[in-house]
């Protein structure tokens, strides 16, 4: 995930710039498509192609891709350029959630990026967001609630990637693969 920090600057950016358009195609696009999208778990070449996602199937990848947190484990120095680790603020019930905000940088004025309904998308404060969601479909203060994404088992740290060399003879070699990186973690983690 060494470049995983690129991917998503590069999907923020995107999903801004199409937010000036005369006609934005952007507001076909819901709130819980645009978050999950730029988390990257969409896995899709471009905003536009994503699939449009309603509340079930939000809560069905909420219940699948992430898991509840309190908002203290949220570190207070948090920036999604700098770490592996990803969050999303849900707000309203989990089980139909009415939004996503992905958490961007706890040291910002607005650490949450999502699109709001009359104003496309963008970072936000929690003030911003607590004034567009409280008191509406009934949200309150309790409906606000932090979840960190579970990393992918081929992700996970530790597991070694597997590298398959075929010969034309059909012999073959497999060969486990660590980062230089994650050897270096493990081995002042052993001291």
């Amino acid at each position: 995930m060494d470049r995983e920090w690129l991917y998503i600057s590069e999907r923020i950016n995107e999903v801004s710039r199409i937010c000036n358009r005369e006609h934005p195609i952007y507001e076909q696009v819901s709130n819980f498509s645009i978050a999950l999208y730029v988390l990257g778990v969409l896995k899709c070449p471009d905003i536009l192609s994503a699939e449009e996602i309603d509340d079930v199937e939000a809560a069905a990848i909420l219940k699948e891709q992430f898991v509840p947190i309190q908002r203290e484990d949220v570190p207070s120095n948090y920036n999604i350029l700098k770490s592996e680790e990803r969050y999303l603020l849900v707000i309203g019930d989990p089980a139909f959630p009415a939004h996503f905000a992905v958490v961007t940088d706890m040291h910002s004025l607005q650490p949450f990026f999502s699109k709001l309904e009359l104003y496309g998308s963008g970072f936000d404060s929690m003030a911003e967001l607590e004034s567009e969601f409280l008191g509406k479909q009934g949200i309150g203060y309790d409906d606000f609630t932090f979840y960190k994404m579970r990393q992918p088992n081929t992700l996970k740290k530790g597991n070694p990637a597997k590298i398959y060399t075929i010969r034309d003879d059909g012999k073959y070699s497999v060969w486990e693969y660590q980062s230089e990186k994650q050897l270096k973690k493990e081995a002042t983690q052993c001291r």
